[in-house]
């Protein structure tokens, strides 16, 4: 069995670095080619909307999350109620997000032999 990596994205971009560890994180298995997909849920879903942040605070997120395709980190998923919740539209940061309800989340996250949560 492939070993499969599934990374969870719960916090929002700046109120601590667990965005930022993610990417990170999904980088390098990316460089190893170990692609592992990406999973945005609750204030994780901040991450893939644009936004006007501190430069500041900011450094270089948005360019390091345009970075996936690079990578071939292709499956990105994002949380279709936790969207709804927080009143935002599925206008993304990068291309080729797939919006997932909470049905389809649990059956493509059980899919995987390894999930990360951040």
């Amino acid at each position: 069995m492939e070993k499969s990596i599934a990374i969870i994205n719960t916090s929002a971009p700046l109120m601590s670095t667990h965005a930022k560890d993610s990417l990170d994180l999904a980088l390098i298995l990316g460089s190893y080619e170990q692609a592992p997909s990406l999973f945005f849920i609750g204030d994780g879903v901040w991450q893939l909307v644009q936004q006007q942040i501190d430069k500041a605070n900011a450094k270089d997120f948005l360019k390091t999350l345009k970075a996936l395709e690079f990578y071939d980190i292709e499956n990105v998923f994002v949380c279709q109620n936790s969207l709804v919740q927080r009143n935002l539209k599925e206008e993304f940061s990068i291309p080729g997000v797939n919006v997932l309800d909470a049905k389809q989340l649990q059956k493509q996250l059980s899919s995987y032999s390894s999930i990360l949560r951040f």
